[in-house]
């Protein structure tokens, strides 16, 4: 609860500081130069009276004196000026070096020998070098016969205005570095639950469904979140593999019945009469067996892989060296060719099943599905952070139209109906190339020897492994 009314307070202190911090440095100035101001008015209002008396009397001796008194003590030069401009008394050397300084200076004493008290001339603003001149007219009415003028130098009172502004701006970045103390570990305490599920929700998209968020740290609001968030989780993990299990068990139960009616059925071929349709049939319900344990292979195979989600690195070389002799001599039984041209050192993440047995679904639809006579695997690093693996036949091939449905489960080329398969390789290596990061698209492939198109190309592409990390 401290830590809230911290959060809420500490910036309120600061925009308070901010709010009277200026005007209240500005006032401190404006009240330092109006005191410097009338303490001079006031010096030269009483030179002026002892001026006139000593003007009147001719008795200057004592004036002389007061006013270069008044120099050595306060070091402002002050004078008696006549009519013409000209010093009758005060320290004339030093007024002289002073006035030649101030622009403002003959305005002023213009406007004192004609009987006006003028305007100080001063600028507050500390980082202003101007003096201050004050100018007292001498005489009575109309009858003005000389000024008293102070050239004060305010140096020192805008260093005294300097200080004090430097002590509020100290004072209002108080609380600001207070702010910064109790900001740093509290947005620390607030966002590290915030990064701690956002990388859960990555590696979650990434397929992995056993990651929970941390609901014992950061605010009660956050905890709630992540407690709500696992509990989703934890219903979509459960979900899917009950599914998962459904579709393994379902698979695994039906085998033993399938085998044992596929045994009865082929135990009636020689109880079979030459004569009549009784072998066509026979043949058809012995196709329709083989094809429906193949599609229980394929179910279960499916529910195997799909409950590993975790990708790992592996060598590209390794995984081709387990299988390129084989494939080799699938394609020699089948009179076609196998080029493999393939990069050395390509290192990326390996879909959850392994990437040979992807190559090998795809090297299978190549031999069995296209016609094919010549078969090409090329791999190379793709734009990004990718690898890039490809398996192109010069076969049939299939149609724009047709190849993002092949992705699909149980889709089948109108073509391929009466050759053995399921439907179900291709989406199987799709969905566990996706949940490696990847993806496997089809394009088009090579030209066909009678230049009748192209084949077709399975491409998969597949996140670089990092360098650090273990095969």
């Amino acid at each position: 609860m401290h830590r809230r009314l911290l959060v809420v307070l500490v910036p309120l202190a600061v925009l308070l500081v901010a709010a009277l911090g200026v005007p209240l440095s500005v006032t401190v100035a404006e009240r330092e130069m109006q005191e410097t101001y009338v303490n001079r008015l006031n010096d030269v209002g009483r030179f002026a009276s002892l001026a006139e008396t000593a003007l009147s009397t001719g008795r200057t001796e004592a004036l002389q004196q007061e006013l270069t008194r008044y120099h050595d003590l306060y070091g402002i030069p002050v004078a008696l000026i006549d009519t013409s401009g000209a010093v009758l008394l005060g320290p004339a050397d030093a007024y002289r070096r002073a006035a030649r300084a101030e622009t403002a200076l003959p305005r002023i004493v213009t406007a004192a020998l004609a009987g006006a008290r003028s305007e100080p001339s001063w600028e507050w603003a500390p980082w202003d070098d101007s003096a201050l001149v004050v100018a007292e007219p001498v005489g009575r009415d109309s009858e003005v016969v000389g000024a008293v003028v102070t050239i004060s130098d305010l140096s020192r009172t805008r260093e005294l205005i300097l200080v004090r502004w430097a002590r509020l701006a100290g004072l209002g970045l108080l609380p600001l570095l207070a702010l910064t103390a109790v900001a740093w570990p509290v947005s620390a305490w607030v966002l590290r639950p915030v990064r701690k599920l956002d990388a859960a929700t990555s590696r979650i998209s990434a397929g992995d469904l056993t990651i929970r968020a941390d609901a014992e740290a950061g605010p009660i609001e956050l905890r709630r979140l992540a407690q709500s968030f696992n509990s989703m989780m934890d219903a979509v993990e459960n979900a899917a593999q009950r599914q998962r299990a459904f579709v393994s068990d379902a698979s695994h139960q039906l085998r033993n019945p399938l085998t044992s009616l596929r045994l009865a059925v082929e135990s009636l071929a020689p109880h079979l009469r030459p004569e009549g349709d009784g072998q066509q049939v026979y043949d058809v319900a012995v196709d329709e067996l083989k094809a429906m344990q193949r599609m229980l292979n394929s179910l279960q195979a499916s529910a195997r892989m799909e409950s590993l989600r975790t990708a790992s690195p592996v060598d590209l070389d390794e995984v081709l060296a387990t299988r390129v002799d084989r494939w080799r001599a699938l394609t020699a039984t089948a009179g076609q060719t196998l080029t493999v041209d393939v990069p050395p050192g390509l290192r990326l993440l390996e879909p959850p099943g392994g990437l040979g047995s992807i190559l090998d679904e795809l090297i299978s639809n190549a031999l069995r599905l296209s016609d094919a006579h010549a078969v090409e695997v090329t791999a190379g690093a793709g734009v990004g952070a990718v690898v890039t693996v490809a398996v192109r036949d010069d076969g049939q091939g299939i149609d724009v139209s047709e190849r993002a449905q092949a992705l699909q489960r149980f889709w089948r080329s109108p073509r391929h109906q009466n050759v053995p398969g399921t439907g179900l390789g291709l989406a199987i290596c799709a969905d566990l190339v996706g949940s490696a990061g990847g993806e496997l698209r089809l394009e088009e492939g090579l030209p066909r020897p009678d230049g009748s198109g192209h084949g077709l190309a399975a491409v998969v592409v597949l996140p670089v492994a990092p360098a650090s990390a273990p095969a």
